[in-house]
């Protein structure tokens, strides 16, 4: 009872898997992708057991198309299954079984499937595909304006409930962690495309910290300085984004704009100045003295 995309980005190798129903946690069913292996969607009458044991198969060196196979010949409730994969080739296998429930299909394109059941409308699928197809940006980008366009054609016959994306590495690192490059679940929503668009830009800000503190580890103030203000820039209400730009601001000397990044900040202030104080006693964090009051100052409202 969803509709959902998978796909392998043909620019990077990643593959990916987004989906949205009227289903609690949704995300801890239907999607499943594994870096070097591929991903699938699993749903209907969903048999949960699809998506290892696909992937599975694919790690064995079986096909997309032979993963299916293979599922489907002893599933006896094959028919209430809908099902799609994708391989590391980019090879897509899709099924539709005659006893899912209308209105519902798929499409397969180049690298990526589509797949819907109980639809408003039989033109939702279809529009997942297009734009899909005719989406900007990356791969989160495109999975999610597939997502979006099953909604404007009204989408799940019962409505909106939760929402999911999964995306992995192209080849494993060997380490899953670093392999999942986006996991993201909306268990239960009045608008759970919403909450999903708002945790992608929070994940996206994140990500720039992230590569911020890599720059600073390595000594590469501006390096650092350009990601903690891109990261300010996608989350400029965030407080923890706005702490971080601004003593690297102020560390830089660019006082005034390291005052007017802390605006977030100043209604939890005081918890701010104590962390640094923290880190600059711990040595977490090297500040000269009258940057250090300047910044405390600000947080406190002692300025």
């Amino acid at each position: 009872m969803t509709y959902s995309i998978v796909a392998r980005d043909p620019a990077t190798g990643r593959f990916g898997v987004a989906v949205q129903s009227h289903w609690f946690a949704v995300g801890r069913i239907v999607p499943w992708a594994e870096a070097g292996v591929g991903a699938v969607a699993t749903q209907s009458f969903a048999e949960a057991s699809y998506g290892s044991l696909a992937l599975d198969l694919m790690r064995r060196g079986k096909s997309a198309r032979e993963a299916m196979d293979a599922l489907l010949l002893v599933d006896d409730e094959r028919e209430a299954r809908q099902v799609a994969i994708v391989d590391a080739a980019g090879d897509v296998a899709t099924h539709t079984g005659e006893d899912c429930l209308s209105l519902a299909g798929h499409r397969a394109g180049d690298g990526y499937s589509v797949q819907a059941n109980i639809m408003e409308r039989d033109s939702v699928w279809p529009a997942m595909a297009q734009a899909y197809e005719g989406a900007d940006g990356d791969l989160v980008d495109r999975l999610f304006a597939a997502l979006r366009a099953a909604q404007a054609e009204g989408g799940d016959l019962r409505g909106m409930q939760s929402a999911a994306m999964l995306i992995v590495e192209a080849a494993p690192t060997g380490k899953e962690w670093v392999d999942r490059v986006l996991d993201l679940r909306v268990e239960d929503h009045e608008t759970p495309l919403d909450e999903l668009e708002r945790l992608i830009r929070r994940w996206r800000a994140y990500g720039h910290a992230e590569l911020a503190e890599d720059a600073e580890l390595a000594q590469d103030a501006d390096r650092a300085l350009t990601q903690r203000l891109t990261a300010l820039e996608i989350e400029p209400d965030n407080p923890e984004m706005a702490f971080w730009a601004a003593v690297s601001l102020a560390d830089v000397g660019r006082t005034e704009e390291a005052r007017a990044a802390l605006q977030p900040v100043r209604p939890v202030g005081d918890r701010w100045a104590e962390l640094l104080r923290r880190c600059i006693a711990e040595g977490a964090l090297e500040l000269d003295p009258g940057t250090a009051e300047m910044l405390t100052a600000e947080l406190e409202g002692r300025s």
